[in-house]
């Protein structure tokens, strides 16, 4: 029974008996909206014989409570310590008031007034109660793909705003019938103020249509058909929890090959789903870790090493891994249940645009890639593609984002005033920063597309709406052409421009709350530097709101600028320049020179030599694409990061400890071509198994990672031969090499890994061991993306302290001088 204040005048209890009792005010903020709070708490204030009341406010849950001092600080400890299984609990915050005897307990209406700071809870996956009774043939809820409780279900992808109530989601407009009613109001049900509650007599229904929109069947045939359709070869768009997967049996090459033309997708790897862990396993070696991450609530796409399987090779070409996930929803896990194959399930769109959420949309968007579109009627209130993890020395590391993890809250200091920190033109995402906090909303892609676009200010004006904020500033990348500042600028709004590696350095601060300094590594593709270069291997010690940079990795030009990021044969000529000047255009044996054709060579000498449309670049990303080009791995890539990619692969492909065994001098060692090498390193023997060689020199007061001796002896062994595993192994090895040089030099204790370098399992591995055995702390992102995902957090977080800064410390002697602010609002 729900009750309001109204309804009841609270009956007086003896004079005798008040004397007993104690009132207190519990308020408990965090995730505790949508995850069977309110429910938890009237269940264990009944067993504990207390009276009073529990309802949302736009603070969290409050819970006002009556009864004896003891049983009342057994409620408090067991909120605590027994929450449900998805809540996470921030703050306790408790006040005692003037008992006036109050019988029985009560959900109380939620309040919306004030402002919103309670967090916005993710979707969750099925929970274990709700599959049996989905599958169990004497159930009323037999086969109906949109059962939920409160421990499971959509959340975050049908709130329109907070506090989480029925009346504030996509289900509003189901009625529940007697029977759902019946299990909403019971408190010893699950589904006791369960908001998505619903059955197939008064909840949304599923339809099968063609690519006209018309209706071919309902319900459980259009579930089954479906099924039936995938497994003859065909491409059905499927509407999930937080837009379209596009899927087609994960065995059938003819139909992926299809799905892969009529995406536009040539390369890059699909995502798997399977019924089960034991269909995981018959594909992928899956660790404990993994296998934790799969069953999760979140139910993220896992990337797993593949085994020998029946799974097509055209799933993930040339890719030693598979992204796998287990059934985000009921209605994924029915599907799967009657197909009992993997099938690819891969964002329901073309490259680069925006995951589809609209069924009559996507009639019009997959006319020409899906063949069959199973819907339903529950609308999508905001897009959340699938999160993506990687599992990185023992931990899963989020990659991408969304369902499941999405919205991201980071508590922090107050912040006034309230900003929107608008991330960048690539796996954007973008922050609203809070009274109590910064949240990082999920993913939004890049903005090179018009609806992308538009879907970047539909998220950006969506998660200031369920915060509560009303943005005074915003706060993007220094980049003056950077994309996603002016979609965000508005009349009247403060712009806050933020470095962008010291806002990948920021963001994994405050992932681990650390204040600063740090040194912090942040390797990436692209980042424009104060100096007008493009950065992107660089070393900054650096606290929340400043910045110093103490080392980067070596300079060379990308001709073609941009071009280069698809070509990774540009970045190597670059360095090929760098080292040789204009005789690197002669060098047709290597690849990546071969690659172009004679008049292209000579172009590319011309842009190079004049510097003509390419800019100078300390890159980390592009780094490794130019040693991806030159041993021979790929020279165009179609998606991003392949080359990079491409390169890790090759160095996991032999054992971790190399047998060492002699080579012959060098050729170009002996000839002299860098004559500023010590005398030491020309013409002796050199192991394979070791680490390419790499020095740190200082420059001007800035530390200097040459990579030119690692260059020169990938070009030596590309004449002998070497295979391009051991090549790969080595040059990662060296830029560990470099990254432990540095920090041995820097003076910081603490060292942030960052950027979208550390994606990369094999050189963040490496760095981290090589690190600790040094003696420095490590942190590294965990459920923040290393990748520009994270960076509006980084953006947000930096923002908010250039504008409060904390008390200044006493001074201490001896230590490391701190960062000088380099980009301050303007």
């Amino acid at each position: 029974m729900i009750r309001t204040s109204a309804d009841v005048v609270p009956p007086r209890a003896p004079a005798s008996a008040q004397a007993l009792l104690e009132r207190r005010c519990l308020v408990v903020s965090g995730l505790v909206q949508g995850v069977g709070f309110r429910p938890f708490v009237y269940r264990l204030a009944t067993e504990l014989g207390l009276s009073g009341w529990v309802k949302n406010t736009p603070v969290g849950v409050c819970v006002e409570v009556e009864g004896e001092a003891g049983a009342i600080d057994e409620l408090a400890r067991r909120l605590r310590s027994e929450p449900p299984p998805n809540a996470v609990i921030r703050r306790v915050e408790m006040t005692a008031g003037a008992a006036v005897g109050v019988s029985g307990f009560s959900i109380e209406p939620s309040d919306a007034a004030g402002a919103a700071e309670s967090q916005v809870p993710q979707d969750l996956a099925p929970c274990r109660d709700c599959t049996a009774e989905v599958f169990d043939p004497g159930d009323r809820l037999y086969r109906y793909p949109f059962a939920t409780c409160t421990q499971c279900g959509p959340r975050f992808t049908i709130i329109q705003s907070m506090p989480y109530d029925r009346a504030h989601t996509t289900m509003a407009s189901f009625a529940l019938c007697a029977e759902c009613r019946r299990d909403y109001e019971d408190p010893m049900t699950r589904r006791f103020h369960a908001q998505a509650v619903a059955c197939a007599a008064c909840g949304p229904q599923l339809a099968l249509w063609d690519t006209n929109g018309r209706t071919l069947s309902s319900d459980d045939d259009a579930l089954r058909e479906a099924a039936d359709a995938i497994r003859r070869g065909l491409i059905v768009a499927v509407k999930g929890v937080g837009g379209f997967h596009l899927m087609a049996d994960a065995s059938n090459d003819a139909a992926v090959r299809e799905l892969r033309r009529r995406k536009q997708r040539p390369d890059k790897p699909f995502a798997v789903l399977c019924g089960s862990l034991d269909v995981v396993r018959s594909i992928c070696r899956v660790g404990d870790v993994e296998a934790s991450l799969l069953r999760s609530a979140q139910a993220p796409i896992v990337i797993l090493p593949a085994r020998r399987s029946d799974v097509a090779p055209s799933v993930a070409p040339g890719n030693p891994h598979l992204g796998v996930m287990l059934p985000p929803s009921l209605l994924h896990l029915l599907l799967m249940h009657d197909l009992r194959t993997p099938v690819v399930a891969t964002s329901g769109n073309r490259s680069d645009e925006p995951i589809c959420t609209r069924e009559h949309e996507a009639v019009a968007r997959f006319r020409d890639i899906a063949d069959l579109l199973l819907v339903h009627d529950r609308p999508i209130a905001r897009h959340a593609d699938d999160s993506v993890v990687r599992v990185i020395a023992g931990e899963g590391v989020v990659l991408r984002l969304g369902r499941g993890y999405a919205p991201l809250a980071v508590p922090g200091t107050p912040s006034r005033p309230m900003m929107l920190a608008v991330g960048g033109g690539h796996k954007n995402a973008v922050a609203v920063v809070t009274s109590n906090g910064t949240v990082l909303s999920q993913h939004v892609g890049s903005l090179a597309n018009p609806d992308s676009r538009v879907v970047f200010h539909r998220t950006a004006a969506d998660l200031a709406w369920l915060h509560g904020v009303s943005p005074d500033a915003l706060v993007c990348d220094l980049h003056p052409d950077d994309p996603a500042a002016p979609e965000a600028r508005a009349p009247g709004r403060a712009m806050i421009p933020i470095q962008h590696h010291h806002a990948h350095i920021v963001s994994c601060m405050a992932e681990h709350e650390l204040d600063g300094p740090v040194l912090g590594v942040a390797w990436d593709g692209t980042g424009y530097g104060t100096d007008g270069t493009i950065w992107g291997g660089e070393f900054l010690v650096a606290d929340r709101a400043s910045w110093r940079r103490i080392g980067h990795l070596r300079r060379f030009r990308l001709p073609g600028a941009d071009h280069a990021v698809r070509e990774p044969r540009r970045s190597a000529l670059g360095v090929l320049f760098e080292l040789f000047g204009t005789r690197a255009i002669e060098r047709t044996d290597l690849a990546p020179v071969a690659s172009f054709s004679e008049s292209d060579r000579a172009i590319m000498g011309r842009m190079l030599g004049r510097g003509i449309n390419s800019p100078v670049t300390s890159s980390a990303g592009r780094l490794f694409d130019a040693v991806s080009a030159l041993i021979g791995i790929r020279q165009i890539t179609t998606f991003e990061g392949q080359a990079a990619m491409e390169l890790e692969f090759a160095a996991e492909e032999i054992p971790p400890h190399l047998p060492l065994r002699k080579i012959p001098p060098s050729p170009l060692w002996q000839r002299g071509v860098r004559g500023d090498l010590p005398a030491g390193d020309r013409g002796e023997s050199q192991s394979t198994g070791e680490p390419y060689p790499i020095e740190v020199m200082e420059r001007g007061g800035v530390l200097v990672v040459d990579w030119g001796p690692t260059i020169l002896a990938i070009v030596d062994d590309l004449e002998r031969g070497v295979p391009a595993s051991w090549m790969a192994r080595a040059f990662h090895d060296a830029l560990v090499d470099a990254i432990v040089a540095v920090a041995q030099r820097a003076g910081q204790e603490r060292v942030v890994l960052t950027g979208g370098c550390f994606q990369n399992r094999y050189l963040t591995e490496r760095a981290l061991d090589r690190l600790v055995a040094s003696g420095f702390r490590v942190y590294r992102h965990r459920s923040v993306p290393p990748n520009d995902g994270g960076l509006a957090l980084g953006q947000g977080v930096a923002a908010s302290r250039q504008l409060h800064p904390p008390p200044s410390p006493p001074p201490q002697r001896g230590r490391a001088r701190e960062g000088v602010a380099l980009s301050r609002p303007s």
